[in-house]
């Protein structure tokens, strides 16, 4: 893992610790372990972790003004310079505005602005500590400095509306550490804190201004050709050293078998549109790699194409014969990593212990197979899916802008797929009704139906869209939880409704976007902690920030059409020179996903019913451990179960168990005591009046 660290404190502790240094509870100096200063007190920040040299920038105008940026960041020295200039009048949004990924951190004087970005893949966490506030891009090592206890109405809120952010609010597992929410900063002055927006937040009352299809398409092209080439001209890495031969085997398969990279770079080609375009364009841009053999300096370096093979799950043969196609290309040198039932989701369920719970937890093993025969570098193509295509509720915002006409070929492609002629009538109707329906009620809803446990929604692919025209709904794995658990995030939802001026300021279908990609990009970095290897770097274009702010700026009904995020790619494929794409490029198939993890379940359904025979969670109170197992039975036989609910409370399972399995803390000057949940799990027992709807709610003793 890495991160960066630091507090602002108030100004008569700042007195003190200029005089003396921030101290423990022995009166040791009081420091991240593993870290590395990069500017001191009264007002430290501390960078933790494996970063490259290239990774860490800090540019200083004055002793009191400088800026710090760790992470992949295209800007020069001159810009950063000049940014952080006008960063003293506090502008943030030109901050977040250069190629690469990055998080930005400046200094004037005693305020600090810590910005997050628009995607939630390199988030900003806080804490108060010490009179002030303590700020980090990892919430374990604020949990650590405060010892903070489990917040059990957040991992409720996890399992019961994971994609509602009225539900899982700014909190975090650990009770009193809280999140930045993606495209904020976090600013502090002398420990004094405040939350601010950097990106502007499309009006309710008036309609978006017509975009231009053609230069929408163009500007996500040219942001994701500046991305890449952003890594490709970043400093290239050698992983550590090979300490030497096996008998019996090659380089490739001793870098493999000890968990080592290939030198270079690399990236995922699995079949699919946006694995595939991220290859091409790596290939195919002037300079390294991608260059042939004898044309131009440093040339004969290729692309490696990595193409993960399921040996235990058919279904994919159309995707890699694609693959296959695709790294026909002389630029590429394609790599094919089979796998079989050891590497199934759920298959193994040993690991490191992540920064919070994600479901990507249960299929860490699976990526980790393929990624330990990638690059140094390597590309994933992670994100697209939320940043290009539509969302269901979308269809609510064209009626909301008078755009029936656009309704005609999504609606009739649903009703394709199911086969009804009441399907246009039906999906019409819910997108009629959430058009009309304020934020308010939609949360109303939502908290109703938990409260009366009403998980019921319509099948097929017409029914997934049906139930996803709300502004809310419960997540899968909420029909497993205690009827106490979830009264708890009821009644969480209906605090959130009562706040004055509640809601969004965005449209129905744009807010649910934004919250889908936000878990996203959350998941995605709990896998990179959960699969990570040694001296390897995954980079993920589709969630930088500009490549994010592009593909918002596609219009709405060019992202409804049918295969639009295959159309969109071919056309930014076609303007940066790639033109030949196999027959069927772009082709949808979620089928063999979800035929792999219903394999891995049965094939793992004993060992997840020893792990379900006295968990944690229902220690906590928030599901019964009798009826978890009655659903892994079930899901195991074959019943239609939502499977990702499962995988949800298999892996907040498995990161408690870590997490109270742990020992250390992620800093000196410390007690062993100082780390973050050091009373373990403690039952809950109902508080409230009688007939109250929070009178169920269980909280800690």
């Amino acid at each position: 893992m890495r991160w960066l660290v630091g507090w602002s404190s108030t100004a008569a502790r700042a007195a003190e610790i200029g005089s003396a240094g921030a101290t423990g509870y022995d009166g040791e100096t009081l420091h991240p372990v593993g870290s590395h200063l990069l500017w001191g007190d009264p007002d430290p920040l501390w960078a933790v972790g494996d970063w490259r040299p290239d990774e860490i920038r800090v540019v200083t105008a004055d002793p009191e003004t400088r800026i710090a940026v760790l992470g992949l960041c295209g800007a020069s020295d001159e810009q950063l310079r000049v940014a952080l200039f006008a960063a003293r009048g506090g502008a943030l949004r030109h901050l977040t505005a250069w190629p690469g990924s990055y998080t930005a951190v400046v200094q004037v004087g005693r305020r600090i602005t810590v910005c997050g970005d628009l995607a939630g893949a390199r988030p900003v966490f806080y804490t108060p500590w010490a009179g002030g506030t303590a700020y980090a891009t990892a919430a374990l090592p604020l949990a650590d400095l405060v010892e903070a206890n489990l917040d059990f109405a957040h991992l409720a809120a996890l399992l019961a509306a994971p994609d509602v952010p009225a539900a899982v609010q700014d909190s975090t597992p650990y009770a009193g550490v809280r999140r930045v929410p993606p495209g904020h900063a976090l600013i502090l002055r002398a420990g004094a804190r405040e939350i601010a927006g950097y990106e502007p937040v499309a009006s309710l009352a008036v309609a978006a201004p017509p975009a231009d299809p053609e230069s929408a398409v163009d500007g996500v092209r040219d942001a994701l050709v500046e991305a890449v080439r952003t890594r490709l001209s970043a400093p290239r890495h050698v992983p550590d050293i090979d300490p030497g031969p096996v008998p019996g085997m090659g380089p490739a398969e001793r870098r493999a078998a000890r968990g080592m990279p290939v030198p270079g770079i690399g990236a995922d080609l699995s079949g699919g549109p946006a694995s595939a375009t991220l290859a091409l364009l790596a290939a195919g841009l002037p300079g390294n790699p991608g260059t042939l053999l004898g044309h131009g300096t440093g040339a004969g370096e290729r692309l490696l194409a990595v193409t993960f093979n399921d040996l235990a799950v058919a279904g994919r043969e159309a995707e890699l014969e694609r693959a296959g196609a695709l790294a026909a290309n002389p630029r590429l040198h394609h790599v094919v990593v089979t796998g079989g039932e050891d590497v199934l989701p759920y298959a193994d369920l040993d690991g490191p212990l992540t920064d919070e719970p994600a479901p990507s937890l249960v299929t860490a093993a699976r990526h980790r197979a393929r990624l330990m025969s990638g690059s140094a570098d390597h590309f994933i193509g992670t994100g697209a899916r939320q940043v290009l295509d539509a969302h269901p509720a979308r269809l609510a915002d064209l009626l909301m802008d008078r755009k029936r006409r656009h309704l005609v070929r999504p609606v009739a492609a649903l009703a394709r797929a199911d086969g009804s002629v009441l399907v246009p009538a039906r999906v019409y109707a819910a997108a009629r009704r959430l058009a009309r329906t304020p934020y308010r009620a939609g949360l109303e809803g939502l908290a109703e139906r938990l409260l009366h446990q009403r998980f019921d929604e319509p099948g097929g692919a017409s029914g997934a869209s049906l139930a996803a025209l709300t502004w809310a709904r419960p997540g899968p794995a909420a029909r497993w939880l205690t009827g106490e658990a979830l009264a708890e995030v009821s009644v969480r939802l209906q605090h959130a409704t009562a706040r004055s001026g509640v809601g969004p300021g965005q449209r129905p279908g744009d807010y649910r976007a934004r919250a889908a990609l936000a878990r996203a990009a959350a998941d995605l970095r709990i896998l990179e902690q959960a699969a990570e290897i040694r001296s390897q770097r995954l980079h993920a274009p589709f969630l930088d920030n500009q490549v994010v702010r592009a593909c918002r700026a596609l219009p709405e009904t060019l992202r409804v059409r049918p295969g639009a995020r295959a159309e969109i790619l071919r056309t930014v494929l076609q303007g940066a020179g790639v033109t030949d794409l196999p027959p069927g490029w772009g082709a949808p198939s979620h089928a063999p996903s979800a035929a792999a993890a219903r394999t891995g379940l049965r094939v793992a359904a004993d060992s997840l019913l020893d792990l379900f025979d006295t968990p944690l969670l229902a220690e906590a109170g928030l599901v019964e451990a009798r009826v978890v197992r009655k659903a892994v039975r079930g899901a195991a036989a074959g019943e239609p179960l939502p499977l990702d609910g499962l995988a949800d409370l298999v892996s907040l399972e498995l990161w408690l168990r870590r997490l109270l399995a742990r020992r250390g803390t992620c800093w000196t000057g410390t007690p062993a005591r100082a780390r973050a949940v050091p009373a373990g799990v403690s039952r809950r027992v109902p508080a409230g009046p009688a007939g109250s709807p929070g009178a169920a709610v269980r909280r800690l003793v």
